[in-house]
């Protein structure tokens, strides 16, 4: 079930969503190696990666997480890492992980940037990946393994379309075997469905006998980042914004809610 449009058309051009989108490219190929060089993308992770233990101090220095093909990410007390909840954000650990996030983006980033203003979605973007690197740590304070991704700052962007555009219509591509058909799917369907499947797989993380049942994802920073943009989002939305786009919606398909 992917995300790939809306039928929430947008006024002003996402020049902050180009933006965005251009650094996660540029970061992943030509920082990282576009994961062809296993030595960039383990250096780049373990150097600007989010390490809770490292942030907290509650992980003992020297402690080695391996990550295959002889690598290994150590534990340190570099100046650093207290950057990397931001620096996290602007990396990827596979094409899969960048081009789903990419994807989403994309399809939900446009129409909040459109409802905000571009410094402000900036702003309200990169605060939501930190309250997201927030609750990643809080949950597990005492992790030594890093962890990278925008995930945090677009599931803020999620949240923040649940509140403004829930009963926009969502087009989703449905695989099932050889059935493949786009179907049109409300909004709050499609996001609290993907809120609802966050929490099922996070809720074992807080169970101190089975901490590691999410798989390496990080699932509460999802969710925080989620939260913190459905409660940010009316102190970052223009007023003015918000209503033309609705007007505008509302010629463009006025069968639709």
């Amino acid at each position: 079930m992917i995300p790939i449009s809306d039928d929430n058309p947008t006024l002003r051009t996402p020049v902050m969503t180009y933006l965005l989108l251009g650094t996660l490219g540029l970061v992943w190929v030509f920082f990282q190696g576009a994961g062809f060089k296993v030595e960039a993308m383990a250096r780049s992770i373990c150097d600007l990666g989010l390490v809770p233990g490292e942030l907290t101090g509650r992980s003992p220095l020297g402690q080695a997480v391996p990550l295959g093909d002889g690598f290994a990410c150590v534990v340190d007390a570099d100046a650093i890492n207290r950057l990397t909840p931001l620096t996290s954000m602007f990396l990827h650990g596979s094409w899969g992980h960048l081009l789903g996030n990419v994807l989403f983006f994309w399809v939900f980033g446009n129409n909040i940037e459109d409802s905000m203003g571009r410094f402000r979605f900036l702003v309200f973007y990169l605060l939501c990946g930190l309250v997201a690197a927030a609750a990643h740590v809080a949950v597990d304070p005492t992790s030594p393994v890093p962890t990278v991704g925008a995930s945090g700052a677009i599931a803020g962007v999620l949240g923040a379309y649940l509140v403004l555009y829930p009963r926009v219509r969502v087009n989703m591509l449905f695989i099932l075997f050889i059935f493949i058909r786009v179907i049109p799917i409300p909004a709050w369907g499609v996001l609290i469905w993907w809120f609802v499947l966050q929490l099922i797989t996070g809720l074992p993380q807080l169970m101190t006998l089975r901490p590691e049942v999410s798989g390496g994802v990080a699932v509460w920073a999802h969710i925080g980042g989620f939260v913190a943009g459905m409660l940010l989002i009316k102190l970052f939305v223009n007023p003015r914004y918000a209503s033309q786009r609705t007007l505008w919606r509302h010629r463009m398909h006025p069968n639709h809610p």
